[in-house]
C-alpha cells in the first residue's frame, strides 16, 4: 500500500521512535529530513510501528529478515527472496504502513534512515 504524508492515516502513537524505541533512535531532525538509527539484534522483533517520510535507508549490517504487516501478515522474507543489500549500500524506501521487522539472521541488523519530509 502507498500513501503519503498528507493523507497519513495512521496515529502518531505508531511512529517508529514512539512504538519501537528500543530499536528506533532519532540521530537528527529538522524541518525538511530525520535521520533515525535503527538496530535490530539477532533473534529481535520490532514492534509494530511506521514510518510516515520516504528516504534512503544506509546499510551498515545486515542479516535475514522478515517484515510483516500490523495483521501480521509476511510481506517480505529475504530467505525466500534472495540477495540481502551489502554493507555500505544505500537504497530507496516509499512510507511504511505499519509493520514489524524480525530478524531471523545470527547478525545486527543496523540501518540509518534519512527520511525526507515534505517542504
Amino acid at each position: 500500500m502507498r500513501v503519503n504524508a498528507e493523507t497519513w492515516p495512521w496515529p502518531d502513537s505508531l511512529d517508529a521512535l514512539v512504538a519501537a524505541p528500543e530499536t528506533h533512535g532519532l540521530l537528527f531532525e529538522n524541518d525538511a529530513v530525520r535521520v533515525l538509527d535503527t538496530r535490530i539484534g539477532p533473534g529481535e522483533t520490532t514492534a509494530v510501528h511506521t514510518h510516515r517520510w520516504p528516504g534512503v535507508l544506509y546499510v551498515l549490517s545486515v542479516d535475514h529478515f522478515v517484515r510483516r504487516d500490523g495483521n501480521g501478515a509476511v510481506m517480505l522474507d529475504t530467505r525466500v527472496t534472495g540477495g540481502l543489500p551489502q554493507p555500505g549500500s544505500a537504497f530507496w524506501s516509499d512510507a511504511l504502513p505499519p509493520h514489524t521487522l524480525e530478524n531471523v539472521g545470527s547478525s545486527e541488523v543496523w540501518v540509518i534512515g534519512f527520511e525526507l519530509k515534505p517542504r
